[in-house]
């Protein structure tokens, strides 16, 4: 799916590009993917686990954009990816249902209102896709993710203990959050 472009106003008065990603932009979703993951404990790799190469990057970019049942949107901020979500649709009868979320953002991006703007636009297409539930998963460390999931409606269903080991040896538990449309 490609979500085409929209301009949001941020809360500090700048402005920032929601759209979706293109093929040429492989390597710096690649640098944005290794920036992320080391700015934060809270995703599930670290920036040497991320072992794709622009070529692998540029087919995984060129399949979400021809999927009917994935949808991923990047923030441009002064011409950079600052931020990236996805939603993800299950073609399955049984799941078909339910949808899966997932965002992270560069952390000078966070507190401007971007996660935000992402999630709204992840709902939309929830609901325009006339899924029941979405669902994602985060790490119960992670308070200002989890008080963006609930501030949107999202709840906690199931919570599973020392399911992420993190960098300085402690355990941390996995939250399994929905928000039914």
């Amino acid at each position: 799916m490609i979500f085409p472009e929209k301009e949001i106003l941020l809360k500090d008065g700048r402005t920032a590009l929601l759209r979706t990603p293109r093929e040429e932009e492989a390597e710096e979703l690649l640098d944005y993917l290794r920036a992320v993951s080391g700015e934060t404990e809270f995703l599930t790799r670290r920036p040497e686990e991320v072992e794709t190469d622009p070529e692998k990057e540029r087919a995984w970019v060129r399949g979400r954009r021809a999927s009917p049942d994935a949808l991923t949107i990047s923030c441009f901020l002064g011409g950079r990816i600052v931020g990236n979500c996805e939603i993800g649709f299950s073609a399955r009868k049984k799941t078909a249902h339910r949808a899966t979320l997932g965002i992270a953002l560069r952390r000078e991006a966070w507190g401007l209102g971007i996660g935000s703007a992402l999630f709204s636009e992840l709902i939309a297409a929830g609901r325009e896709r006339g899924v029941a539930f979405l669902e994602l998963c985060c790490m119960e460390e992670n308070a200002r993710a989890i008080a963006l999931y609930e501030r949107f409606g999202f709840r906690t269903v199931s919570r599973l203990p020392d399911a992420f080991r993190l960098s300085d040896g402690r355990s941390c538990a996995e939250l399994f959050m929905r928000l039914e449309l």
